[in-house]
C-alpha cells in the first residue's frame, strides 16, 4: 500500500475533557477504503528536555512524580508555553529548575512522544558552557532539587530505580547519536 492508501482523514473532533495539562479529544476518522472509527487523541503543548553537561557530568533534577507515586531523577524540562519556541523554553526550564544558564544550546532532535495518543512534539537540547546563577525560579507547585552526576553513570543506570522516565531514554539516545557524530 502507498502512504495515500494508509492515510485516515479527520471528519470531526469532539472535546471530551479539558485539563490544565492536556485536552482529550475524540476524532471521527475515515480511511481511504471507507472504513470509519472514533479515536482518542490528547492535545498537549510541546515538551522540552535539556541535557545540561558540564565537565563530563549531567545536571539532573529529582522530584516526586504524582502518577507513578515515586521519586524521579531526570533531565530538567517542561512545557513549551503558548507563543514560545522550543529553544526558548529549553533555556527557561534549565534556568528555572537548576539556576544554570546555557552559553551554547544545541537541538538534538524532536520526536512524537506517543503518536498513537498524543498530538504534541518532544524536543531535546544539549546545554553546554553553563553558568551557575545560584538561583532557581520554580513554579508555585514545583518541589525539586538538582544534582550533578557523571554522564556515564546516568547512562549506565538508565531504566533502573529513579531513572525510569521514558522520555529521558529518548534524550540519552539522541545525545549518544550526537556524540558519535562529533
Amino acid at each position: 500500500m502507498t502512504d495515500k492508501e494508509l492515510r485516515w482523514e479527520i471528519e470531526s473532533t469532539k472535546e471530551l475533557l479539558k485539563t490544565p495539562v492536556f485536552d482529550v479529544l475524540e476524532q471521527h476518522e475515515t480511511a481511504p477504503n471507507g472504513m470509519q472509527g472514533d479515536y482518542i487523541a490528547m492535545d498537549a503543548p510541546d515538551w522540552v528536555q535539556v541535557i545540561a553537561e558540564v565537565d563530563g557530568q549531567f545536571i539532573l533534577v529529582r522530584q516526586w512524580r504524582h502518577a507513578s507515586q515515586s521519586m524521579s531523577t531526570e533531565f530538567p524540562g517542561g512545557v513549551v508555553d503558548r507563543g514560545e519556541d522550543a529553544a526558548t523554553a529549553a533555556r527557561r526550564e534549565l534556568s528555572e529548575e537548576t539556576g544554570f544558564k546555557a552559553g551554547r544550546l544545541t537541538h538534538l532532535g524532536s520526536v512524537s512522544p506517543n503518536p498513537a495518543l498524543f498530538k504534541n512534539q518532544y524536543h531535546v537540547y544539549l546545554a553546554e558552557e553553563l553558568e551557575p546563577t545560584g538561583k532557581q525560579d520554580l513554579d508555585d507547585d514545583e518541589l525539586l532539587t538538582y544534582e550533578l552526576m557523571p554522564a556515564e553513570q546516568v547512562i549506565a543506570e538508565y531504566g533502573r530505580g529513579e531513572f525510569a522516565h521514558a522520555l529521558m531514554g529518548t534524550a540519552i539516545a539522541l545525545y549518544l547519536q550526537y556524540k558519535n557524530k562529533a
